[in-house]
């Protein structure tokens, strides 16, 4: 069973990154969208973390999301797949599972 873990706040202000991390399956996919695109960025106190990260899990970044907030996509960690909104439908489908941490 496959599962998308979504992550929708900073890391920066709660943990939901760091528990998705320590609770997800080796594979299992992530995707950083709202305010959650910060873990993805280069230079950040969480940069290391997402990058060890990306040897046990594909995990992407929601484009739109990072452009919303003043970024650019070539500020994101090598290694993070920046996703669109139709890459985004693509996780959702290509799962059988979505875990949202709030």
């Amino acid at each position: 069973m496959t599962m998308l873990h979504t992550v929708n706040k900073s890391p920066f202000e709660r943990r939901t990154l760091d528990s998705c991390l320590g609770h997800a399956s080796k594979g299992s996919a992530i995707l950083l969208l709202e305010d959650g695109i910060y873990g993805a960025l280069k230079g950040t106190v969480v940069a290391d973390k997402i990058k060890d990260a990306t040897a046990d899990h594909p995990i992407y970044v929601l484009g739109p999301d990072v452009r919303a907030r003043g970024m650019s996509e070539d500020q994101v960690i090598e290694g993070v797949s920046v996703v669109d909104y139709e890459g985004f439908v693509d996780l959702v489908t290509s799962h059988d599972n979505v875990q949202s941490w709030l």
